[in-house]
């Protein structure tokens, strides 16, 4: 619960921060993304689950032409192996992005709390997710690294590695 409460006390202070530095709002600095990823547990979690696949909704404003800010959500399907039943994972955070060019590289992170979904009485945790990728106008393609950070009571911690796309849908 304090993960929860400190995440988004973190978003509520970084995104108050930030609007009071932006232009407005508007179809040339923000849209929303949509995409999907695939993976593969790491660490103790391989011992569980064999697979992983997501997806992942986020609200994207440029803060200048090369500082992308926002928040998002979006679910990860842990694949159970065997006759171990498949688990979830919710993320609900802020990131951040640099775009040094208008089309190219690109590096970033999100961060905030990770609920988890039909694995008993266990608890989410704090996430971070770095990735590095490539993006133009309409896509981003990225390999990242994703762990929840949990109590080793809660199960331990459960990181995945993975590729990913999101598409850009820009206002009209």
């Amino acid at each position: 619960m304090k993960n929860l409460l400190f995440g988004l006390l973190a978003s509520l202070l970084i995104c108050g921060n930030l609007s009071g530095q932006t232009d407005e709002i508007n179809k040339n600095n923000s849209w929303l993304k949509f995409g999907a990823n695939l993976g593969v547990p790491t660490g103790s979690i391989d011992n569980i689950s064999n697979f992983v696949g997501g997806l992942e909704l986020k609200a994207q404003f440029m803060e200048t032409d090369h500082v992308g800010i926002g928040f998002g959500l979006g679910y990860n399907h842990f694949f159970g192996k065997g006759v171990l039943s498949d688990f979830g994972t919710v993320p609900l955070g802020v990131f951040l992005r640099l775009y040094p060019d208008r089309e190219g590289f690109f590096a970033g992170a999100d961060a905030g709390h990770s609920f988890v979904t039909n694995a008993g009485n266990t608890e989410g945790g704090f996430f971070i997710k770095p990735q590095l990728g490539y993006h133009n106008y309409n896509w981003n393609l990225f390999a990242f690294y994703n762990e929840v950070f949990r109590k080793p009571l809660n199960g331990g911690n459960i990181p995945h590695v993975g590729l990913g796309a999101t598409y850009n849908l820009h206002f009209k």
